[in-house]
């Protein structure tokens, strides 16, 4: 008897479970939460970078000089216009003069869409250790620029506009190869003019650099070597974020009857009839579930009769 009592219920159970499958609505895969991707771009400026070994006649050892202005990492700015380093040794042990400029700024900004820098400097002079009456380089303007945007190319460029000076002599620069300057009984200097550089990700700028090799046997300092760049500008593209999920319906056109209106009543019988895709499922599991209550139905009157 107990088992003919749940018996019903069982099967009521079976058939409500059946019903809310067939009648829920289909389900959408979407992204979980965080996962919509894409990362910030990267960017970086600077508007001098020296790396020099300064030899002290004094000494067997040389004398490293490395050092920077307004560099900056997104998201930042800088202005400073003078530099001066002091170096052992050197000059008397007053400090170096690196450079002065009018203007000197450099600027990088990076989001989830673009990353850019820049570097920019206006009636700069370059001095090293050595040479504090002759400026190892003179110019009037220079800039470097890079730009890095989702999904697109990176662009780098540069310019260097006016005169340019190097070791008190007026040069052109040539972007075919390096410019060499080479004065008696002071040194050589060997420029390069906008030097860029770009990959599917990245992009890089150098207004100049200077490869230098000075030899002032004066104020202590028997050999200059090493490299200086100015105004360079360096990113890296932002990966972009991810596509959102579409949950656009691929609804395909219906072909109309001739004469006015036929669209319109194609579209009220596909209702009316249950075109739609999911009526054919509904109908039939409704089907089912009536044979199912009839079959349980059948058996609980059979248990009552025994």
């Amino acid at each position: 008897m107990n088992s003919n009592t749940f018996r019903m219920p069982a099967a009521v159970l079976l058939a409500t479970g059946a019903v809310a499958l067939l009648t829920a609505p289909p389900a959408f895969a979407t992204a979980g939460a965080g996962s919509t991707g894409g990362g910030e771009g990267k960017a970086g400026a600077v508007v001098l970078r020296a790396g020099l070994d300064v030899g002290l006649l004094n000494k067997t050892v040389d004398v490293p000089l490395k050092t920077t202005l307004n560099e900056v990492t997104a998201p930042a700015t800088a202005q400073k216009t003078a530099l001066s380093v002091s170096l052992d040794g050197v000059e008397g042990g007053q400090p170096v003069s690196v450079l002065r400029a009018d203007v000197a700024t450099s600027k990088a900004t990076a989001d989830k869409n673009r990353a850019e820098a820049e570097a920019n400097l206006t009636n700069a002079k370059v001095h090293v250790p050595g040479l504090p009456l002759l400026s190892l380089i003179q110019v009037e303007n220079v800039t470097s620029k890079a730009v890095c945007e989702a999904g697109k190319k990176p662009v780098a460029s540069s310019n260097v506009l006016g005169a340019v000076t190097v070791l008190g002599k007026k040069v052109t620069l040539s972007a075919g190869g390096p410019t060499k300057v080479e004065v008696p009984k002071v040194g050589m200097v060997s420029l390069e003019l906008s030097g860029t550089s770009t990959t599917s990700t990245t992009a890089a700028a150098a207004a100049l650099r200077l490869k230098v090799a000075v030899n002032p046997l004066d104020l202590n300092v028997a050999q200059v070597d090493g490299e200086v760049v100015l105004a360079e500008a360096h990113c890296e593209a932002p990966t972009g974020p991810a596509p959102e999920p579409s949950t656009k319906l691929d609804v395909k056109p219906q072909s109309a009857a001739s004469g006015t209106g036929a669209g319109i009543t194609t579209a009220a019988n596909l209702a009316e009839t249950g075109g739609g895709s999911p009526a054919p499922y509904v109908a039939g599991g409704a089907l089912v579930l009536l044979g199912i209550g009839a079959t349980a139905l059948v058996l609980t009157r059979r248990g009552r009769t025994s």
